[in-house]
């Protein structure tokens, strides 16, 4: 049985967002500046490619002496390369920059990626206009940081929207987190004075009327909220959050 060859198509090339001048010229020959290899996981070797016009692979040491050489330049961020120019395709898609500098244009996949990410936009901002103001409030105090009770109804489901379509994946993961009551607890906590830092947010004291002791000290590098939520969840901290959550509902 015949093997079907895969039909050459134009194919179309664009430089990333972090280099895209009006003209970039792409190294196309090894050199000490730029080496210009390829690792070839069948014979475990490095292999030097260049690129030659006149040649029937990309890689050097199946060329011959008689290689013409050519530059690749991308133009306005751009490069075409037809069907015609097998061996350019097959050179960039050795390339080390391919991924690096360039991509290859796949509007197929782009189209793809971009119906998954409006997807996952509807279903945040779904997820978001279903809460209740309650929870609301509790997302709002762990995502921002914020007290709540100097905000309306309508801020805080707009500021609610607003990050739901701009951060889906993280919005959608904020929902699922086991502890996110605990945490939307302890900026409360802070907010109503119960607890409160101390010597540069290294220290979370007690602010009780019957308590001012210190509860805790932040380890470098630590979230101290993050840090307060982990310690009021254990063991040893169970006791310090039953009284906070009681002092909250008086």
């Amino acid at each position: 049985m015949t093997k079907k060859k895969t039909k050459s198509v134009d194919k179309f090339y664009k430089l990333t967002r972090d280099a895209a001048p009006l003209s970039y010229m792409l190294p196309t020959r090894n050199s000490r500046k730029f080496p210009l290899m390829y690792f070839d996981e069948d014979t475990n070797t490095n292999r030097v490619l260049r690129y030659s016009s006149n040649q029937k692979t990309p890689f050097e040491d199946e060329q011959d002496d008689n290689a013409i050489l050519q530059p690749v330049i991308f133009e306005d961020g751009m490069l075409s390369v037809t069907r015609t120019n097998p061996v350019l395709q097959e050179f960039l898609h050795y390339h080390p920059l391919n991924g690096v500098k360039f991509v290859e244009i796949d509007n197929e996949k782009d189209a793809s990626m971009d119906v998954e990410i409006l997807n996952l936009e509807i279903d945040a901002l779904i997820a978001a206009k279903e809460l209740d103001i309650n929870m609301l409030e509790n997302i709002s105090r762990v995502l921002f940081g914020r007290d709540t009770s100097k905000m309306s109804t309508a801020e805080v489901r707009r500021d609610i929207l607003v990050f739901a379509k701009r951060e889906p994946e993280y919005f959608l993961d904020t929902l699922t987190d086991p502890t996110l009551q605990l945490q939307g607890n302890v900026q409360m906590f802070f907010d109503k004075g119960l607890i409160s830092f101390r010597k540069n947010k290294t220290e979370v004291w007690y602010s009780t009327s019957s308590n001012k002791t210190r509860m805790l000290t932040v380890p470098y590098g630590n979230d101290a909220k993050e840090t307060v939520a982990s310690y009021l969840s254990s063991d040893d901290g169970l006791e310090s959050l039953k009284m906070l959550e009681n002092l909250l509902q008086e």
